[in-house]
């Protein structure tokens, strides 16, 4: 895809209320959706695609590197779809701060009545992105300044018990774009709140990984975001809802425009084998996790549209609905 194909699939995806969005790292994401019917406010100005909620908000700048890759996932017993925005493995570091610092106000805010908050870097190192809090409260500016230079983690550092209990905005910075997450930080033994929030696992972060293992991104670039079109089994929440032939087809295309070639063209003649009525054991599993991924995608999404003749053979064969993966992903889920 072009640049400016870029530009205008992300523009579409923001005026779409079913389109969820993530940015971050393995282990430190923030997302962002909205409601249907939520008050929204779309940006297409120079420079800047977004789309801002009162509980949150996504913008992207410059997309001129930016490269869509889409991909499928078996996960439990269905699958999971997404595609990663992402920059060349050169030009995606951002400062990879290890203590938190201090950056002043926040001119590139997405509202304008942020910018004057002050910006500080949490500092925990993260390669694509920095992780970030914005704040206009006397008592945490204080607070965070008496202790700028530390790590987070600290034995006896304040700041994280200060963070929790203010609830600032979360701020996720990368080369191309950004996500702002507005609502309150739930308390340690709490639940993340419906539409934007953030997920920072001290415990994945520690893994170094950029994305999580089940994910395949293309040698030489790495995913700063990734745009979640409508699922054809699943709401914005994840719970069930009737099979959407439409949302299917959609991703199918986006998958076929910008998915790995190899795993597109394995589909296809997978498709083509099941609907002539081929014999499964014809087929062999093939060796790369990836393909096996998209092996048993396919044979769930059948089963979960219109099943073609003899489609029971080859679940037997090759999808017992045994677990796909026990890797984790970037939220910690597996």
């Amino acid at each position: 895809m072009t640049a400016d194909d870029v530009t205008s699939l992300i523009r579409d995806e923001l005026a779409s209320v079913t389109t969820q969005w993530n940015l971050g790292t393995f282990g430190a994401i923030a997302e962002f959706l909205r409601d249907p019917g939520e008050p929204v406010e779309l940006g297409d100005g120079p420079g800047r695609l977004f789309a801002v909620t009162d509980r949150g908000g996504i913008g992207f700048d410059d997309l001129s590197e930016v490269r869509l890759f889409a991909s499928e996932t078996a996960v439990g017993s269905g699958w999971s779809h997404r595609i990663a925005l992402c920059l060349p493995e050169a030009a995606c570091a951002m400062n990879r701060r290890s203590v938190l610092t201090e950056l002043g106000p926040d001119e590139a805010a997405l509202r304008p009545q942020d910018r004057a908050g002050i910006l500080f870097d949490m500092g925990l190192g993260t390669l694509q992105v920095d992780i970030c809090i914005r704040t206009g409260d006397p008592e945490l500016i204080a607070t965070l300044r008496s202790v700028a230079g530390r790590s987070l983690f600290e034995t006896s550092n304040p700041a994280m018990g200060a963070i929790v209990a203010k609830g600032p905005h979360r701020v996720f910075i990368a080369r191309a774009g950004r996500c702002e997450v507005y609502q309150p930080i739930p308390p340690a033994d709490g639940k993340s709140p419906e539409g934007p929030h953030t997920h920072v696992l001290p415990q994945l972060l520690r893994n170094g990984r950029t994305h999580a293992a089940t994910e395949p991104v293309p040698d030489g670039w790495v995913p700063f975001a990734h745009l979640v079109p409508a699922h054809p089994l699943k709401d914005a929440m994840a719970r069930p809802r009737p099979w959407d032939g439409a949302a299917h087809e959609r991703f199918q295309e986006l998958l076929a425009a910008t998915g790995d070639p190899e795993l597109t063209t394995l589909k296809r003649e997978l498709l083509q084998a099941i609907r002539a009525g081929s014999n499964p054991t014809d087929f062999r599993e093939p060796a790369n996790k990836f393909a096996r991924h998209t092996l048993r995608v396919t044979l769930r999404q059948l089963r979960a549209g219109s099943p073609p003749p003899g489609l029971s053979r080859w679940l037997e064969a090759f999808d017992k609905q045994e677990p796909a993966s026990e890797e984790v992903d970037a939220y910690g889920h597996g």
